[in-house]
């Protein structure tokens, strides 16, 4: 694993890149309040055969936080940072595989943007439409993250909180707290990302409404669902096998929103579409 930074749009995007070298390239986009080093297992396990690149979304882990945040917190201005990222890094083909909100920006650019560029979509526990119960639960702890003495209770938190990922080692939650931690200037710790990314769904209320993207999508599609989510309901799901790219709807046993792609059964699933010809 290799940490870089580049900039994209004005602001410095950081991103890990696997797999220098090979051929074949993959973007695995992490979900809202997250950060790209949640892709870590998935993507040492795919280094082997691909060059998987794992960005930091602005205003999460080590990217820039925005000086605009009511228009620059919102998938369109994302994309033109996933456009400019692809880009300087010269990918004219790319997979691409997003969890939660990067999957809804994946949604957009193989509609858009990428149109032509992305070869195959993996989305994980998310469609065109989101369950509002869900979105009110994660507005509820985004937007107002709290602060921590010490990094023990900010993982309790961790665990507490991001319980529907499903399955996590004792070794898997100590880094995911450790890559998602930033110290405030009392000492204090928190979350690390700017909490003001939430005026996305009050600026932009209609950002996650992607039917029509949808339908505009013609690349093979994979989407895995967390069997408990509240977030990709299951007429969403049904929906998604009918009309536009006509997805592969997997549902993943024992989790919510979203699965944490960090065991074997989950590297198979995506690693067996991306292989697919």
């Amino acid at each position: 694993m290799m940490s870089k930074y580049v900039i994209c749009e004005g602001l410095e995007i950081h991103y890990t890149e696997w797999g220098a070298g090979n051929r074949e390239t993959l973007i695995a986009w992490h979900g809202l309040a997250r950060t790209g080093r949640d892709m870590d297992d998935l993507a040492a396990h795919l280094a082997s055969r691909y060059r998987v690149i794992c960005p930091d979304t602005i205003g999460r882990g080590l990217s820039q936080w925005s000086s605009r945040p009511e228009t620059e917190y919102c998938l369109e201005f994302y994309a033109r940072i996933a456009l400019a990222l692809a880009d300087r890094l010269g990918l004219e083909r790319l997979h691409w595989l997003g969890t939660s909100m990067g999957g809804a920006l994946g949604i957009r650019l193989a509609a858009g943007a990428m149109k032509g560029r992305i070869r195959r979509l993996v989305l994980n526990d998310i469609g065109p439409k989101l369950g509002e119960a869900a979105v009110e639960r994660i507005r509820s702890y985004a937007g107002s993250p709290p602060q921590f003495e010490r990094v023990s209770e900010l993982e309790q938190y961790f665990r507490t909180v991001y319980k529907p990922f499903g399955w996590l080692s004792d070794e898997q939650w100590r880094r995911l707290t450790e890559t998602s931690v930033r110290r405030l200037p009392d000492g204090k710790l928190t979350p690390h990302y700017d909490p003001n990314m939430v005026l996305q769904f009050t600026h932009h209320p209609r950002d996650y409404d992607q039917w029509e993207a949808w339908d505009a999508i013609d690349v093979p599609t994979l989407c895995l669902r967390g069997e408990n989510s509240d977030l990709l309901l299951p007429e969403t799901a049904d929906e998604m096998r009918k009309r536009g790219p006509r997805a592969v709807v997997v549902t993943i046993a024992g989790c919510g929103h979203a699965p944490a792609l960090n065991v074997p059964d989950q590297f198979a699933l995506v690693e067996r579409f991306l292989y697919a010809r």
